[in-house]
């Protein structure tokens, strides 16, 4: 009997542990980054949200799914383009599985490998887009090229339960030869611009001398015509006092003018003794003029 009940506890216990083991075995906790599908044996069973898990050990099997968003390389690739360049194109992708249950699972039974299969896509898509183009309006028109990608994606993906976010064409580089000959002609834009620049900051600074020097000039010729039309203003006024006086002495300029033409004529004038010259001939002008008397 003793053997017996020692046979029995140690089973419960043997059991006991087993079971601890077996679930402490089938815990499973799901980030909030993350949705689960669980299957058991093989057969979709449930999906899981974020959170504690129990799953059979064995006998379910769960797939966890990142619902974050994702960036994927297309890689580099040589594309062909419409004047037979061969550029080298690379572009990446970024997209998230939606978070339900629906989309979770499609993601997961209705594509191999989403990451691996959206790299193809795009890749793809790139030679068709970028094989119609030059060379020139591909680098051009990287904008129009990242919506093209962008919408054929979303459309070709539909059963994926994936959402494409945005797409961004990472390089696109011409042959070796070809690259090297636009820097020589970026350079040499470059340096024309340079020469124009400085030609023009030329002529700017000459025009200022110019317009200085003409500045200068006009100051100059103002300053002489006010200084010519104040030596006539002063003369016009002489003028104006000498006619004012004489306007009205008619007689004293006639008797002048006579003294004047016989000083020209050489006439021979008496001058009595012990009478200034002076005198004599404000006496022929009709006028006296005086003079103060040494002592």
């Amino acid at each position: 009997m003793e053997e017996t009940g020692i046979t029995l506890n140690t089973i419960w216990i043997i059991g006991g542990i087993f079971i601890v083991f077996v679930f402490l075995l089938g815990i499973r906790i799901i980030r909030p980054t993350h949705r689960a599908l669980i299957e058991r044996l093989g057969k979709y069973n449930r999906f899981a949200q974020p959170g504690f898990h129990w799953i059979m050990p064995g006998i379910d099997k769960i797939y966890r799914i990142n619902i974050t968003e994702q960036m994927v390389d297309a890689e580099p690739q040589e594309i062909i383009t419409n004047d037979n360049l061969n550029a080298v194109v690379d572009a990446q992708v970024y997209f998230k599985v939606k978070a339900d249950e629906e989309s979770v699972k499609n993601s997961v039974y209705n594509v191999n490998n989403v990451n691996y299969q959206i790299v193809n896509l795009a890749r793809t898509t790139l030679r068709n887009i970028i094989g119609t183009m030059t060379l020139k309006s591909a680098n051009s028109e990287r904008g129009r090229i990242n919506d093209e990608l962008h919408i054929i994606l979303i459309k070709e993906t539909t059963n994926w339960g994936i959402d494409i976010v945005r797409t961004e064409l990472k390089q696109i580089d011409p042959p070796k030869d070809v690259q090297e000959t636009m820097n020589k002609i970026v350079k040499a834009e470059n340096e024309k611009l340079a020469a124009v620049d400085y030609a023009t900051a030329a002529e700017t600074a000459a025009d200022g001398k110019k317009r200085a020097a003409i500045k200068e000039a006009e100051g100059i010729r103002q300053a002489q015509i006010l200084a010519a039309e104040g030596e006539a203003e002063a003369i016009r006024l002489v003028n104006e006092a000498a006619n004012k006086f004489f306007v009205g002495n008619a007689q004293l300029l006639k008797r002048l003018e006579t003294v004047q033409r016989s000083l020209e004529k050489n006439s021979k004038i008496v001058v009595p003794a012990n009478t200034e010259l002076v005198n004599i001939i404000g006496d022929l002008a009709g006028g006296v003029i005086p003079l103060k008397k040494e002592k």
